[in-house]
């Protein structure tokens, strides 16, 4: 099968290798997209870990299910899916106080080789609770925001913001942006978006922030200034 090697920014081969052969407990899945992460570009972070297959944002189709699968997963081969390149174990300290990031196991769960590739294999532990299919209107490539979006959820609910609150979203990227959508659906009546990009900011008012900031200017000054002397109740950092 084909899959894309990341070896540094500027150089991601094409390369063969053999597809993956799966146990009597795991998935394969058949590629059909994947996102491509902000981490997945930033080089320094990258680089240690190089020559590998990168992708964790991936939807596609169950091509094979293990045996023993069968009696962990409600999936049929076929099924439109979403899978998790992570999962907690819902048990541990972390896990149980909500911060399911912290959690060891969800550090050392993954597919194989990653989603830059054509076919995934899928273990165990994530074929059990990290497999969910995708609704029938939903596209594979639409599917690639459910990792995203989940981070944005998680944070925003860890975050306790209130309906009342100035929420201030500090960089107007992918990550901003969901965060501006979310805050406006959950009926955020004040969300200011804060980029150095005049282009991103026009972007943050089209998807619904309520005023913008040229980050270059000094975002405390201008923050007081639009919001009657008063700073944010909530900072939602995306950038770096």
């Amino acid at each position: 099968m084909l899959v894309a090697v990341y070896y540094n920014n500027a150089d991601i081969r094409l390369q063969e290798i053999p597809k993956p052969d799966i146990n009597l407990d795991e998935i394969l899945v058949r590629v059909m997209a994947c996102g491509i992460c902000g981490s997945d570009v930033t080089e320094w972070y990258r680089l240690p870990s190089s020559p590998r297959v990168l992708g964790h944002e991936a939807t596609g189709i169950i091509e094979e299910i293990g045996k023993n699968a069968r009696a962990i997963t409600k999936n049929n081969i076929g099924d439109r899916v979403f899978i998790s390149h992570h999962v907690p174990c819902n048990r541990c300290r972390y896990c149980l106080k909500g911060h399911h990031t912290a959690c060891e196991t969800l550090h050392t769960t993954n597919y194989y080789p990653g989603g830059f590739s054509q076919y995934i294999r899928v273990k165990k532990i994530i074929v059990k609770s990290g497999v969910y299919n995708l609704p029938s209107h939903m596209s594979y490539t639409d599917g690639t925001f459910i990792e995203p979006l989940g981070c944005i959820v998680r944070g925003q609910r860890l975050a306790s913001i209130n309906k009342e609150d100035t929420v201030l979203i500090i960089g107007s990227g992918i990550s901003g942006i969901l965060h501006i959508q979310l805050a406006q659906l959950m009926g955020v009546h004040n969300i200011v978006a804060a980029d150095i990009n005049p282009y991103r900011l026009k972007l943050a008012t089209k998807f619904g922030a309520h005023s913008i900031i040229d980050a270059r200017k000094g975002i405390q000054r201008k923050l007081r200034k639009q919001n009657n002397g008063r700073l944010a109740d909530q900072v939602i950092v995306c950038t770096g």
